[in-house]
């Protein structure tokens, strides 16, 4: 269902279950926690399909029928989708999302843990759960507003209502369109991975608002400087 391959200082992690058009059940969610924590040093990751045509199409809903009567069960899927999303979110390397084909439900949710989000030409959006009855998980809710802004979230997840590449780059769900996602994820990745690895965490982490100025100044005394200063004296390429 989640597949974590290594190609150099890039990690790739893909959503894989044709069957079900990627639909994620509770062990999915889990899966591809152990994924996150398994990219290692990687220096840039790549989150996509393997599924043509389907990004994913969210939670499987063929589980949602045994939640209906057991609150345990709930617990645990809520808990199981939260730990899925929070270790992609929580990766200290830039994540960037190729979406090309649908995306649905909890996986824009999932999207919205990455970095960076590339709509490919086939790629579709609609977060949809108001129209089975049900909400949104709070920290999701949040992370929507804060990429679109509360009116459009509120029109997102109060219709339902399906849009286009052209239409979630206009309101910034999505950083970039293009013709093959993937293929643009892949070339960004390169180059992030051929940038010095401890300032784009350190970046990474400013804009989480998790460090101080302080790290900023440090970076002055590190070894990463040192080295590009010395290759842009040298004009030669940096070694990280």
């Amino acid at each position: 269902m989640i597949q974590l391959t290594r190609n150099g200082p890039v990690a790739t992690i893909a959503l894989n279950r044709p069957e079900a058009r990627n639909a994620l059940p509770t062990a999915a969610w889990q899966a591809l926690a152990a994924a996150a924590r398994d990219v290692g040093d990687a220096r840039a990751v790549i989150l996509k399909s393997d599924v043509a045509g389907i990004f994913s199409a969210g939670a499987d809903v063929r589980e949602f029928e045994q939640l209906q009567g057991d609150p345990a069960l709930r617990t645990r899927f809520r808990e199981a989708m939260r730990e899925g999303i929070e270790a992609i979110a929580a990766l200290p390397m830039p994540v960037i999302a190729a979406i090309d084909g649908g995306c649905f439900g909890a996986a824009v949710a999932l999207i919205l843990a990455a970095d960076i989000r590339i709509a490919g030409k086939l790629s579709e959006f609609a977060i949809t759960p108001a129209r089975l009855g049900l909400g949104y998980p709070r920290a999701d809710v949040a992370r929507l507003g804060a990429q679109v802004g509360k009116g459009m979230a509120s029109l997102l997840l109060f219709t339902g209502d399906k849009l286009r590449p052209d239409e979630v780059h206009k309101i910034g769900l999505v950083e970039l369109k293009t013709g093959k996602a993937i293929e643009t994820a892949t070339a960004m990745a390169g180059a992030i991975a051929g940038n010095a690895p401890e300032a784009i965490r350190l970046l990474k982490r400013t804009l989480r608002g998790e460090q101080t100025d302080q790290g900023f100044e440090d970076a002055f005394g590190g070894a990463e400087f040192a080295e590009g200063l010395a290759s842009f004296r040298a004009r030669r390429n940096p070694v990280w």
